[in-house]
């Protein structure tokens, strides 16, 4: 319809029949980054970061996937939105030299729990890049912690590195742990009592380490081995100070 056509439909008289067809749906308020972000962690929350895909979070939204790229370039773009908003969550301390251990151990337990809320998460921040103002900012203030240590600046680097790949590793295989334990057929995966039988039926010529240490291989409760990992990692980076 041209315009003129338009002017002079405006002057016609209503018509019936149109009238009794359906309204148009009004316009929709327009969608935020927020409400983008918000809404992506809302589906990694109750059916995992694997069922997070571009399609599905427009249907959340209630909108198409194209109107989606106006706020968010690809799914990569999506993952560093969503971690910058984990790590935004943080609290960094004041570096303290005296108690800079339990101080980079606090902000590493604090990325893990952000991680654990929503499964599977953590493989958005593996093999990431980080350029969101809220990444930067955690590795900023890790490293202002290591540096206050007395850490040499390549192995503070090195260590950030470290410890935010173990800290997204660990939080994945806990995820695929939690998700393979709620089927049937794979209960024993997070039963320790029917692992140490299986280490402790094998044959001892074969395996003789392995069934007379089987306690100590399935030992640990909780994070217990997160904990372990880290003072394991922060001991060697103690030796690379200046």
């Amino acid at each position: 319809m041209n315009p003129r056509e338009r002017r002079a439909a405006r002057h016609q008289p209503p018509n019936p029949d149109a009238e009794a067809g359906p309204r148009p749906r009004r316009r929709k308020a327009p969608i935020t980054v927020e409400q983008v972000i918000d809404t992506a962690l809302g589906v990694v929350a109750t059916e995992g970061y694997e069922a997070l895909t571009m399609r599905r979070l427009a249907g959340a939204l209630d909108t198409g996937p194209a109107s989606l790229y106006a706020h968010v370039v690809n799914k990569a773009d999506l993952d560093e939105l969503l971690i910058g908003r984990l790590c935004a969550e943080l609290v960094l301390p004041e570096p303290d030299p005296a108690a800079w251990r339990e101080q980079i151990r606090g902000v590493c337990t604090q990325i893990r729990d952000q991680y654990l809320k929503y499964p599977g998460i953590s493989r958005a921040a593996l093999a990431m890049a980080p350029t969101d103002l809220e990444t930067l900012r955690v590795s900023e203030g890790m490293l202002a912690i290591l540096l206050a240590g007395g850490v040499a600046p390549q192995a503070a680097a090195w260590t950030i590195d470290a410890l935010l790949l173990y800290v997204a590793a660990y939080c994945l295989e806990v995820s695929i742990v939690r998700q393979r334990s709620a089927q049937d057929d794979a209960v024993w995966v997070v039963d320790r009592d029917e692992l140490l039988r299986r280490f402790t039926a094998l044959p001892a010529d074969t395996f003789p380490h392995t069934t007379r240490h089987a306690a100590e291989l399935t030992a640990g409760e909780g994070h217990d081995r997160f904990d372990f990992t880290l003072n394991l990692m922060l001991d060697g980076t103690a030796c690379r100070g200046d």
